[in-house]
């Protein structure tokens, strides 16, 4: 219940300006303002993910896109940063690639991280190795094929989680090599 309500404290706070607007225009009470404010804003975020599904809406996402890449400043950065994550398209996400164990100072090194296989460039390999524990951070290394330990039965989401916990649940990963 407490969750509820401090959950709902900052929901009304930041809509208070929309509230005040319709209270001040009528005689509503500041309850059912706040309701009939959160029940427009969902109608628009629905409205605008219907529009986006269709032609014209799919031609105005490509505009404003473009737009705000040429006005914002680092906003290309952000979108590919997103897209990379949650996926766009699987070809270009991080989370339709290979989860591995790679061996960072060559073959015979006893050191292992877990790392993401994101290209493969002949006998190198790319692997994206996350930071824990906050994941979108990491460092990117290229290493030679044979240092690179596949783990196909191992999901990406599951080598996430492993790197959010600061390496508890490892037990998967390195039973799996």
């Amino acid at each position: 219940m407490i969750l509820f309500q401090w959950l709902f404290a900052l929901v009304t706070d930041f809509i208070q300006p929309l509230t005040d607007l319709l209270t001040s225009r009528s005689e509503m009470r500041e309850l059912l303002a706040d309701g009939l404010v959160l029940i427009l804003l969902l109608g628009l975020c629905f409205s605008v993910g219907l529009l986006i599904k269709t032609g014209v809406g799919r031609w105005l996402h490509y505009w404003l896109d473009k737009g705000l890449a040429r006005f914002a400043p680092g906003y290309s950065t952000i979108r590919d940063i997103v897209v990379q994550f949650i996926g766009g398209s699987e070809a270009t996400s991080l989370l339709a690639g290979e989860v591995a164990l790679v061996k960072l100072y060559g073959e015979d090194s006893e050191l292992q991280v877990t790392g993401i296989v994101t290209a493969r460039h002949g006998d190198r390999v790319t692997v994206f190795v996350p930071t824990a524990p906050v994941p979108t951070s990491g460092m990117v290394y290229h290493v030679p094929e044979n240092c690179v330990t596949l783990l196909p039965d191992i999901s990406v989401e599951q080598a996430m989680k492993t790197v959010i916990a600061c390496g508890a649940g490892s037990q998967t990963l390195l039973g799996g090599a």
